[in-house]
């Protein structure tokens, strides 16, 4: 009697054989089924070409725009010759959003006020792109980044791109690419960009320096309000609006308000020639959102009209890149091989007052700049 040639599965399986008769063992299938079958295609990214990358952004694809934005973030250096060539190739075709500089101290509800204002805009017809700058630790350079979850309406809108990015321990916590974003943004279709700091200190000036309306929220009826914003902010501000100006805090937000008034007349004409306004809203209730709007637009007209507007933008132009330089200059010293054979050596004689500090960092300078004969 011809003996039966046993299946795979009985091979495998000795429980089904005659002595484990009632035994059953299923052979499965050969791969589970996937929750989401479009998961994979979402996960595997392209190695894009510059052109492509710029095709992508051209069109508006917010896929590929955030993966650019990526690579101008990143600190590896074949990323940054990439993102740099991607830039250049969309400078082109940049230059026609206004872009909005948006700070105040913290808890006056800047990341609610975008939430509102960027859903008024989009009422409007605009295209808005939000970079939300969040504070990086100075101990582990990690960062929350939950500025996203407070603007609840407008992160769910298709036509909107907003990205969170750390301060990584950049002076006053401003994103170290924040300007290269803004052009990729423009570049994008982006009318309208808004740009958050984290809140009154050194950053502020960074973000003024990349923007052409710079808007100061404040709260009243907690305290002094005038005693917590230092000087060189008020100057810098072309509109201050006053948030939370409902219920029991309407007067006090007027007060507020005319407090601010009084103290702008103390300060000189500013050169745009613009006399910044003072308002009052509130985020919560959406009051008054729209005449905030339309002293934005009052002031691109007015800067628009006398020249200013484009001046600014070319100084802005110059100063970063000077700010380039300073940064590439830095990059270039502490990744030299002669500064970093040598530099810890040195750190030890400074330690033990073996040599001053000035003298150390021109041996440093020295020897950089001979290595580079």
């Amino acid at each position: 009697m011809r003996q039966r040639v046993k299946s795979e599965v009985e091979m495998e399986h000795i429980e089904n054989e005659e002595a484990y008769k009632g035994l059953k063992v299923s052979a499965g299938v050969s791969g589970a089924p996937e929750i989401n079958p479009y998961i994979r295609e979402r996960v595997r990214r392209r190695n894009y070409t510059p052109a492509e990358f710029v095709e992508g952004i051209l069109k508006g694809n917010i896929t590929i725009l955030s993966q650019a934005v990526t690579l101008v973030e990143s600190a590896l250096h074949e990323h940054h010759i990439l993102a740099q060539e991607i830039i250049e190739k969309c400078l082109p075709h940049t230059g026609k959003s206004v872009r909005i500089g948006i700070t105040g101290v913290p808890g006056a509800g800047k990341s609610t006020s975008i939430d509102v204002f960027g859903m008024y805009l989009l009422e409007q017809g605009r295209k808005l792109a939000v970079l939300a700058i969040d504070p990086s630790s100075e101990r582990t350079k990690g960062s929350i980044l939950g500025d996203k979850t407070r603007m609840e309406e407008l992160s769910r809108q298709r036509a909107v791109f907003i990205r969170p990015s750390p301060s990584a321990g950049s002076l006053g916590g401003v994103a170290r690419k924040t300007r290269e974003t803004i052009v990729l943004c423009e570049a994008a279709g982006f009318d309208t960009v808004f740009i958050e700091t984290v809140g009154v200190g050194q950053s502020e000036t960074a973000v003024h320096s990349m923007v052409d309306f710079f808007l100061l929220i404040q709260l009243a009826g907690t305290g002094d309000e005038l005693q917590g914003i230092k000087r060189g902010i008020m100057e810098m501000a072309d509109g201050i609006i006053i948030n939370k100006a409902d219920g029991d805090n309407i007067e006090k937000a007027r007060i507020a308000a005319s407090h601010f008034r009084n103290a702008l007349h103390l300060f000189p004409p500013a050169e745009s020639g613009w006399a910044p306004q003072v308002l009052t809203y509130s985020a919560h209730y959406k009051l008054g959102i729209q005449e905030i709007w339309n002293m934005v637009d009052a002031y691109t007209c007015f800067t628009k009209k006398n020249g200013f507007f484009s001046h600014k933008r070319n100084e802005q132009a110059k100063y970063w890149m000077y700010e380039s330089i300073h940064e590439s200059l830095r990059e270039a010293f502490y990744h030299n091989p002669t500064v970093v054979s040598s530099l810890a050596a040195m750190e030890r004689q400074v330690l033990n007052n073996e040599i001053s500090s000035f003298v150390a960092a021109k041996r440093m300078i020295d020897a950089f700049l001979n290595a580079g004969l």
